[in-house]
């Protein structure tokens, strides 16, 4: 009925600066209804180079967790594309409102190409065939938010860039797939992302059918994501570190 797919997992400047792993950002696809999370560096070129080709004209929107170019860069172009060059306006457009302004990264001239021009905050929306929500502001450096979809009775939950604070278990107590941007390996304190040891404890708390690691920096790549999930498995049998073109169909219908 639907799928998602991962071109991209790297997180964090140096990761994807070297393109360690693609920064090209996330496809979601349910029933005839096409989106696309966060386009960083290269999403245009990982749609055109997938097997079976993603068809950005295709596109029905675009959402942004936020600005920071590795989310971003490649926006504009997903635009064009979805556009076809302005020529057919359509789509729309997710992004916080720091996204939109002076300071933004959405090029003026684009936005007239659009249909629709939506700030997201927290909230309920609503795109073609998916239902999606913002349950929560993360603590992050910019205007950032995670996002929730229904695909029937399941959700699945992105938690974009954020330090970790209590309120994120509640915000996400009822996902059935759980994706978590994890940018270290160890607890960084003076850095408002993710670690592997706060990932494992919203697991905990969370109880998801399936739990996806995914926007590795450098000490999560030196730490070898695959070895991580093997050692992992025992405590968290549900548990995936993604890979560049990691697909993964929705709904789960029970499958582990």
């Amino acid at each position: 009925m639907g799928f998602i797919k991962f071109l991209g997992t790297a997180g964090a400047r140096f990761v994807m600066i070297r393109q360690l792993r693609s920064s090209a950002g996330i496809w979601v696809n349910f029933k005839s209804t096409n989106l696309f999370i966060d386009p960083g560096p290269g999403a245009i070129v990982k749609c055109n180079s997938a097997k079976p080709k993603l068809d950005v004209s295709s596109l029905d929107a675009v959402i942004l967790t936020h600005k920071h170019l590795d989310h971003s860069n490649d926006v504009n172009v997903m635009i064009e594309a979805m556009t076809e060059g302005g020529f057919r306006k359509r789509g729309s457009l997710f992004a916080p409102s720091d996204s939109l302004g002076c300071d933004g990264v959405v090029f003026s001239y684009l936005k007239s190409f659009l249909e629709n021009i939506v700030i997201l905050k927290e909230g309920e929306y609503r795109i073609g065939d998916i239902s999606f929500s913002v349950p929560i502001r993360n603590i992050h450096s910019v205007e950032t938010y995670g996002v929730k979809f229904l695909f029937d009775n399941e959700v699945v939950s992105f938690v974009s860039d954020t330090k970790y604070f209590p309120g994120l278990i509640d915000a996400y107590k009822d996902s059935t797939v759980l994706v978590m941007n994890v940018v270290f390996y160890q607890p960084r304190s003076e850095y408002e992302h993710l670690s592997l040891d706060d990932a494992l404890e919203m697991i905990r708390n969370i109880k998801p059918k399936r739990a996806i690691i995914t926007h590795f920096g450098m000490s999560m790549l030196k730490a070898h994501p695959h070895i991580l999930e093997k050692k992992l498995k025992d405590d968290f049998p549900n548990i995936i570190f993604a890979y560049d073109g990691f697909s993964m169909e929705v709904p789960l219908d029970n499958k582990q």
